[in-house]
């Protein structure tokens, strides 16, 4: 149960009453529990629409998308934020890079890139619920968030010190393997082989990118990935 409030505290801003001590093994085991706090806000999303069915299309798109962002905290477009500064004014710098990624800053660069993908996430939402595909809303965010447990699967941590770190340090892989099966066996059937495809496109190009660029991944690349991976997903079930 800590591991689930851990997820649940670290991935969304659901205020976690319950007071805990979590071990180190706990920590590693709150990373299994990613996907079901995707399906949680997956719930929300599609429960939301369900109530604002009243509206019209582009107001329940734009409103599901407020709920999208501020469940969250906006977490990963933090992280999509300081990638895109890092990638433009780091000019293949590799600490270069990774010192514009620690600055809380953000450049207009990060700024374009958070409108046009709050845009096209808009544009996608309102097709998907034109079409009436709620199991799209709803499984959306649990692959954003099982692209987390592939990519720590697949990729170096290059940050010393902080959470990440304790947590890839801890990670039961055998566990992590078996979940990432699971996961995508089940939502194959809902979303089709094309989604499956777009996700692991996604991981595929950033894992390439980060690993030219830095050497490996960071927090915030793993935030980037949620980001990019759920647009792909979004753009992938409307083909």
């Amino acid at each position: 149960m800590n591991s689930l409030l851990l997820a649940l505290q670290f991935l969304t801003v659901i205020p976690v009453t319950h007071s805990f001590t979590a071990s180190q093994k706990q920590l590693g085991q709150s990373v299994l529990f990613y996907p079901v706090i995707g399906l949680l806000i997956g719930c929300l999303l599609a429960a939301s629409s369900l109530l604002l069915v009243r509206y019209s299309i582009s107001t329940q798109a734009v409103l599901v998308l407020i709920l999208w962002v501020a469940i969250t905290g906006g977490l990963h477009l933090d992280g999509l934020a300081d990638c895109a500064d890092a990638w433009v004014g780091g000019f293949g710098n590799r600490q270069r890079s990774l010192a514009i990624m620690k600055d809380p800053a953000a450049g207009p660069i990060a700024v374009l890139v958070l409108v046009l993908l709050l845009l096209l996430k808009w544009s996608l939402i309102s097709s998907i619920i034109e079409k009436q595909a709620l199991s799209v809303l709803l499984l959306t965010p649990l692959l954003g968030r099982l692209a987390i447990l592939m990519l720590m699967s697949t990729s170096d941590y290059i940050r010393t010190g902080g959470l990440a770190e304790k947590l890839i340090a801890n990670l039961p892989q055998g566990a992590v393997n078996i979940t990432i099966f699971l996961w995508l066996l089940i939502t194959v059937f809902f979303l089709g082989i094309l989604a499956l495809v777009a996700v692991f496109l996604m991981i595929f190009i950033i894992r390439r990118l980060a690993n030219k660029r830095l050497g490996g991944v960071t927090g915030d690349v793993y935030g980037a990935t949620v980001e990019l991976v759920e647009v792909s997903i979004l753009m992938s079930v409307l083909i």
